[in-house]
């Protein structure tokens, strides 16, 4: 989990602001959307690239109930930072260390092969292992073939008997949420009601079902059951591509920026970066963004915008490892009070800056990868309000 830094950005030469206002604002609004379920803020891959801890108590201080991750390691992590809420780690590899799930009270998830391996683990520590039963209703990846899914109930019921683990939930993952329109979803429901009932029939008490993610979460209120588990919508994007955030009632929480390092007078025809992909059309001032793609940055986002004071000038040439260029379009700034050099420059972000999804269209990716790719050369910081009044929780 990255560290990171309270308090408003000063001086420093990238960085990944990151608003916990805005993200216990999302808690608080997702909370409203789906009551009576309750909310796990999925806080896997490093919080989406936002820093699991701070990200994590701020989601709990906000009415998360649960929090989810994707690897033991994550929640491991967690638990070691004094986290204490329930966390659920769903997948795992022959590798995974099971002992040290059950050991901090993780919730495990379980597609089959796994159980004797959180069984075993169990044995060992003399203490019953927490799961979730996962159901495979159409997306083809992890949980439980249907054909399959009686035997790993009789399993579980089995191992439950001899109080080696206690079942507490039933869940799955939905394939085309984000394309409310599509009937798959409809199936997917049917099959998790089915796999429920069959959990039930065959003696186990379902404390919570769950399969809604971010999009079923805002439209399809038949998915939320008792928990939804939300990633990107924490985060203040949306997962829809004919609605914004705020159409969502959303706030970005990662602003990305750094300063102009550099800017220059060049000539009609001068070639830009590597490949001469792109060459002047008239003498203009070039700027020079000190990231690139070791920072995270796409390297195909050429025509991504950047915010330099309160214009968007578009990103130009090849991205390269640890800078591009952008192109302000004039002459007569360079050593003028005008001048661009050293001023903020903001690629994407909340309120006034350009939409991640702006960058996510030049790179043809979609809005969650660029913020989760978002490296750890750059500096988190983390904005809350609170903090700044002098309410210090050590996040």
């Amino acid at each position: 989990m990255q560290a990171g830094r309270i308090g408003r950005v000063t001086s420093t030469e990238r960085v990944a602001e990151i608003d916990l206002d805005a993200l216990r604002h999302n808690i608080r609004h997702v909370r409203d959307v789906a009551h009576p379920a309750r909310v796990m803020a999925v806080v896997k891959a490093n919080a989406y690239g936002h820093g699991a801890l701070p990200v994590a108590r701020a989601a709990l201080e906000a009415g998360a109930a649960w929090l989810g991750v994707a690897h033991v390691s994550e929640g491991v992590a967690l638990r070691k930072a004094g986290i204490e809420a329930p966390i659920l780690a769903w997948l795992h590899t022959s590798g995974t260390d099971f002992t040290s799930g059950v050991e901090h009270g993780l919730d495990l998830g379980i597609s089959g092969w796994e159980l004797e391996h959180v069984v075993a683990a169990a044995r060992e520590l003399e203490r019953p292992a927490i799961v979730h039963l996962k159901i495979d209703t159409g997306l083809g990846r992890n949980g439980c073939p249907p054909e399959q899914w009686d035997a790993l109930l009789s399993r579980a019921v089995s191992y439950q008997e001899e109080g080696l683990i206690r079942v507490v939930g039933v869940f799955s993952h939905l394939a085309v949420a984000d394309e409310p329109a599509r009937p798959e979803t409809d199936l997917q429901v049917q099959a998790f009601r089915e796999a429920v009932a069959a959990a039930e029939n065959a003696g186990i008490d379902v404390e919570v079902r769950h399969l809604a993610n971010t999009p079923a979460t805002f439209s399809r209120p038949d998915c939320h059951f008792d928990l939804v588990r939300v990633g990107l919508g924490i985060y203040g994007l949306s997962p829809f591509s004919d609605q914004g955030s705020a159409e969502l009632g959303l706030r970005p929480v990662m602003t990305l920026s750094t300063t102009v390092s550099n800017c220059k007078e060049v000539p009609a025809g001068q070639g830009v970066s590597y490949g001469y992909a792109y060459r002047t059309q008239k003498p203009t001032t070039l700027g020079l963004i000190p990231v690139g793609y070791g920072d995270g940055v796409p390297r195909i986002a050429t025509g991504a915008p950047v915010l330099v004071g309160s214009r968007i000038y578009p990103v130009v040439g090849r991205i390269a490892m640890d800078q591009l260029v952008i192109d302000f379009g004039t002459t007569g700034l360079v050593d003028t009070p005008d001048s661009p050099l050293g001023r903020r420059a903001v690629l994407f972000g909340g309120a006034g800056s350009p939409p991640v999804e702006d960058w996510a269209a030049a790179a043809q990716t979609i809005n969650y990868e660029v913020v989760t790719r978002i490296s750890d050369r750059v500096d988190r910081v983390y904005v809350d309000g609170r903090q700044e009044a002098g309410d210090d929780d050590g996040a």
